[in-house]
């Protein structure tokens, strides 16, 4: 194989097919296998190893989080494929340390050279490279850029994960003896709680682990005996590569509760799980798995042990709500002072005085018990579409002065904002006789925050929450 070309070859192939790829990372994937072809042919071999590598986790990366079409996944897996193979030639040549040269791109690694046959490359198993390479996309290769102040609340949680994962790293003469760190977190609680979120933080301010997030669609395969060898080689892909952790989205998916019913292969999935989490003659040393559901009580009690930690990431309190506010709303202008997010944070406690509450009030009170962070985003996302709402069914505009979006120091006095018919100088027109440079729209209110919490339902009910107190009581403790 002409390695010196595949890079053209990949760009022709996706523009044929016309594939849907964001160019980012398979740009950059390109760029480095290009490189290291150019590092191969001069020899330097120990940097044409680093490149192919590098540029195989950036197409993996892509198929994992961009590629949409099968054809195009399939291809780019094909290439990887023989990227791989010449890495792991490499790879044998420089650990072997001789003088001989690497055995050519594109020539079979069993091919005898003076009668002595490569014992390194005869040992590869292929089977297991290509198992490899399909998770190798799960590993991310880019920081999510959140650090543990971004998340809000949740301070057990917090605690718990920086005692299994950053301490060890930072200090790791605290952990000897009996005293280890924690080898598997579940963190369980209503959706929309922020348990990826947390995920995102460890990923980033473990910048010295490895990080593989994977979900059920990763390691279940339609092939016999192959979803247990794809759990078995990424808990090899995660002792390779200590410290290390994984990160199971929806796990309730993988391992719920055993039962005559369910399906060998199923079956088979959960008993690999149990043997590498804490099977006989497994190194969990330097490994922390960490898994999140929305309903822990479907898991197998045999899974469930194994989670040393079990934290509850609950519905956000006030302070925490009152906050959420303020971020999801940035710097969007607005009129809101203090105390209206005080208000929109709150919660009744005791008995609601329904002389003081407007309808509006009332129904946000009643339902606010159950908001989740993800509710709030949405309802704040609902409100800044409040003041584009008021331009789009506008009948009038009056002329103000305001200042102008490209240049802060300038004031125009000719803007147009939308005010209802009986307002002094309004002028009858819509939205579309509004010069786009001369709009300024309304800046977002409590009462359009008001609004958008009477019309946004939250995501979650009683029932649930009552099964996650019952878990919690049972086996878990608060987040």
């Amino acid at each position: 194989m002409n390695y010196g070309t595949n890079h053209f070859e990949m760009r022709h192939t996706c523009v044929h097919y016309k594939y849907k790829i964001r160019k980012s990372h398979v740009d950059k994937a390109i760029d480095l296998v290009q490189k290291a072809t150019e590092e191969d042919k001069n020899k330097n071999f120990a940097e044409a190893l680093r490149l192919y590598e590098h540029g195989v986790e950036y197409f993996l990366h892509s198929i994992k989080y961009e590629a949409q079409n099968e054809r195009a996944k399939e291809s780019i897996r094909a290439k990887c494929v023989s990227y791989l193979d010449r890495a792991e030639k490499l790879k044998a040549f420089l650990k072997k340390g001789t003088s001989k040269k690497p055995v050519k791109a594109g020539e079979s690694s069993s091919k005898k050279n003076n009668g002595n046959s490569d014992s390194d490359s005869d040992s590869d198993d292929p089977e297991m490279k290509k198992l490899q390479s399909r998770l190798g996309g799960s590993a991310l290769i880019e920081s999510p850029n959140i650090k543990w102040d971004d998340v809000i609340g949740l301070e057990a949680a917090k605690e718990a994960l920086k005692e299994a994962v950053i301490l060890p790293i930072k200090f790791p003469h605290l952990f000897t003896g009996k005293r280890t760190p924690w080898k598997g977190i579940l963190l369980y609680g209503p959706p929309g709680t922020g348990k990826s979120y947390l995920a995102k933080a460890v990923a980033t301010e473990a910048n010295n682990s490895k990080f593989f997030s994977v979900s059920s669609s990763d390691l279940v395969s339609k092939w016999l005996g192959e979803s247990e060898k794809l759990v078995k080689n990424l808990f090899q892909l995660a002792r390779e590569n200590k410290p290390s952790i994984i990160f199971i989205d929806e796990i309730d998916s993988l391992c719920s509760s055993r039962s005559d019913s369910e399906s060998e292969s199923a079956r088979r999935i959960k008993t690999e799980f149990l043997v590498q989490m804490q099977g006989v003659g497994n190194d969990t040393e330097g490994i922390l798995v960490l898994g999140a559901t929305n309903i822990p009580w479907v898991l197998d009690a045999a899974i469930r042990r194994r989670f040393e930690k079990r934290i509850y990431i609950p519905l956000p309190e006030e302070p925490s709500r009152t906050q959420m506010f303020k971020l999801h709303l940035g710097s969007t202008p607005h009129n809101l002072r203090e105390d209206d997010f005080k208000i929109l944070g709150k919660k009744p406690k005791g008995k609601i005085n329904f002389s003081q509450l407007n309808l509006i009030y009332l129904t946000t009170f009643i339902l606010f018990a159950r908001y989740s962070g993800a509710d709030i985003s949405i309802v704040v996302r609902d409100a800044l579409m409040q003041p584009v709402r008021k331009v789009q069914t506008a009948t009038h505009f009056r002329r103000i002065t305001g200042v102008s979006r490209t240049d802060p120091n300038i004031i125009i006095d000719d803007l147009l904002t939308p005010c209802s018919p009986g307002s002094p100088g309004a002028i009858e027109m819509s939205w579309v006789d509004v010069p786009s440079d001369k709009l300024l729209e309304p800046v977002v209110s409590a009462s359009d925050m008001l609004r958008s919490l009477a019309t946004s339902k939250p995501t979650v009910n009683d029932e649930d929450l009552k099964k996650l107190v019952t878990f919690t009581n049972d086996f878990g403790q608060e987040g």
